[in-house]
């Protein structure tokens, strides 16, 4: 008979509900891995914290991580990718994947911006990245109180706040280095008038790519679990997605 909790556990992780639109893409091509979201809002944003503060608080969740030897974890925030994820992986055995913003495919359109966190947009990781892939056009932006501003109005965005954390100024394609401001997505490409690239489908892809999909049949539902921070309105965060994009009736114990 075959065992119905065979489901491999992937473990995501971000300061607050910036990652919960990877963890969906993530669950809608994964239908048969359990993942479990771990967040610190109260805390939010990583971006504004000195380098000390946000090791030793992604050390903290990520000590809870292991603790359920996952298959994978993923780190959904950009500014612990670029500050802490060469800790992580030399502290931690299993699997970590991190997030990058898209600079190579945005930075083939011409003219690029990044928009980032202070921490993100001050490390060498994007740094390198922008050096390595900006075509020499790209330049990056931060914009110290965005993700804040997300975190805490997620329901009640107004476009024209959101306008006034971005620079004036003409480029032909935007990367969101943040993951909290994918829920400004459409108010910045229109502001911008230009395309507007994040590290979603890419991270997802890299994910897909580690688990495969052949060895991951079982038949129940998958279990989406939330642990840390504000579960409630991570939850609700989680779930007001699946409604969006008509994916509530997919398999899923949330």
């Amino acid at each position: 008979m075959e065992n119905m909790n065979t489901n491999p556990e992937v473990c995501f992780f971000d300061s607050g509900i910036g990652g919960i639109s990877l963890l969906y893409e993530c669950v809608r091509r994964l239908p048969r891995v359990d993942f479990t979201y771990f967040a610190d809002n109260f805390r939010v944003p990583y971006g504004s914290l000195p380098q000390e503060e946000i090791i030793k608080a992604v050390d903290e969740k990520f000590k809870e991580i292991e603790s359920r030897n996952p298959t994978a974890a993923v780190v959904a925030c950009n500014t612990v990718t670029a500050r802490c994820i060469d800790f992580l992986r030399g502290k931690y055995k299993f699997e970590i994947v991190g997030i990058q913003p898209a600079v190579k495919p945005a930075a083939e359109k011409g003219n690029c911006l990044v928009l980032a966190t202070p921490a993100t947009a001050q490390s060498r990781a994007v740094k390198e990245l922008v050096e390595k892939y900006g075509n020499g056009r790209t330049q990056v932006f931060a914009c110290p109180d965005l993700a804040a501003y997300v975190e805490n109005n997620v329901f009640d965005l107004s476009a024209e706040r959101i306008k006034s954390f971005l620079p004036n100024i003409k480029v032909d394609a935007v990367v969101l280095g943040c993951t909290h401001y994918v829920f400004c997505k459409e108010v910045i490409s229109n502001y911008c008038n230009c395309a507007v690239f994040d590290g979603i489908e890419g991270t997802a892809d890299h994910l897909c790519k580690i688990l495969g999909n052949s060895d991951h049949q079982t038949p129940r539902a998958q279990k989406i679990a939330f642990s840390g921070g504000d579960t409630a309105k991570n939850r609700l965060v989680f779930r007001s997605l699946m409604v969006r994009n008509g994916r509530l009736s997919q398999k899923v114990n949330i």
